[in-house]
């Protein structure tokens, strides 16, 4: 159906059409980007610019959902600019909101966390670190990302993690950054900030519960492995 505006196509075989019969669990990633598209041009349908667009992220919507939508026009695909797609990464960025979800039952361990702080924070380019602020009854009462850096590192000011948890009301906070690189091991930095943090919050009778690592490989806990 290359080039054959949707609005020819067979009822059944319209994406918006489908989304209403079938429900959106039953479209094509192709299929559902083309309803974000909205229009095709005079020679390429909405679909045909949904697969010619992930065709370029490797079918990946994680990778997708990483560019921004500067890298997205940049990939020079017809009848995508950026208003187009400002769109697709506004969709996605709500896909990943709705996945990670409101994080209200009681944090146990660090297993209660890492889905939901990977879905924050796996797959950033750029190193972040961010904080959880936890009630007396160790469910969340926020999440913030404090700080975002180069590839190779990022700088967590004590002084606003230690202001926020106030401001939050927080009884115990968990510490959290990505490695972009993939590597899940702590550096000497990450181990002596996470010393300096955990000693600062003491004065404050706030406990640091951990400090956990993520990337696409998986995540580190420094409670884990005895750490803290």
């Amino acid at each position: 159906m290359k080039g054959k505006p949707i609005k020819q196509w067979a009822t059944d075989d319209r994406p918006r059409e489908k989304l209403v019969q079938k429900g959106a669990q039953n479209l094509s990633n192709s299929e559902l980007l083309a309803i974000v598209i909205n229009n095709g041009t005079h020679c390429f349908s909405a679909v045909d610019i949904a697969k010619s667009l992930l065709d370029c992220s490797g079918n990946d919507l994680h990778k997708l959902g990483r560019l921004t939508p500067k890298e997205i026009s940049k990939l020079k695909i017809r009848g995508l600019g950026e208003k187009r797609a400002m769109s697709i990464v506004a969709a996605l960025e709500l896909g990943i909101r709705r996945n990670a979800g409101s994080k209200k039952e009681a944090i146990t361990h660090s297993t209660d966390m890492v889905h939901y702080l990977k879905v924050h924070l796996q797959f950033k380019k750029q190193e972040a670190f961010a904080v959880v602020f936890l009630n007396a009854n160790n469910k969340v009462n926020h999440f913030e990302i404090i700080s975002e850096g180069g590839i190779t590192g990022t700088v967590a000011d004590p002084r606003v993690i230690f202001r926020k948890a106030l401001e939050h009301e927080a009884v115990s906070i968990i510490l959290c950054h990505n490695h972009p690189s993939g590597s899940l091991r702590p550096s000497r930095a990450d181990k002596e900030l996470t010393r300096k943090l955990k000693e600062g919050a003491a004065l404050f009778d706030i406990q640091v519960l951990d400090h956990i690592i993520v990337s696409e490989e998986g995540f580190y806990s420094f409670a884990d492995q005895g750490l803290l």
